[in-house]
């Protein structure tokens, strides 16, 4: 498992597995955000299996999946909520982790600089500079 920390309260992850829960738990997480839709993989394992590894570990678990249809502003306003409502730091992970970190960078829309938001992706390994349009506003 690559975990890529964004910052204090959000690191994001390729694709993730059951058995990788509870590492999760132990790095001292105290969410986890899925934010890959079911199927597209043959070899991607189910969100329910995870949602019920991160439950059994004491884990929140919220399903934010990002398709080929992009991003909505329920999206965005989903991971922002879990990420205000969070007892602790959140793990989100897709694919790749760029879906998460776009999800995550466009909640902090208006709430951190452009330039902070996209630097703190790219420290994560993450380039979201083709969003500073979006970066400034609310």
């Amino acid at each position: 498992m690559e975990v890529k920390r964004i910052n204090d309260r959000m690191s994001v992850s390729p694709q993730i597995g059951p058995g990788d829960v509870a590492a999760i738990k132990a790095a001292g997480f105290a969410a986890i955000i899925n934010n890959r839709p079911d199927g597209e993989a043959p070899d991607q394992p189910a969100g329910e299996a995870i949602r019920e590894a991160a439950e059994a570990a004491g884990l929140a678990y919220h399903d934010i999946p990002l398709g080929r249809e992009g991003v909505s502003p329920d999206m965005v306003e989903k991971t922002k909520a879990v990420l205000e409502g969070s007892a602790g730091p959140v793990f989100a992970y897709c694919r790749s982790g760029t879906r998460s970190t776009t999800l995550w960078a466009l909640s902090q829309a208006g709430r951190m600089p452009a330039s902070e938001i996209i630097s703190a992706a790219a420290n994560a390994g993450y380039d979201v500079s083709h969003l500073a349009g979006h970066l400034g506003q609310k």
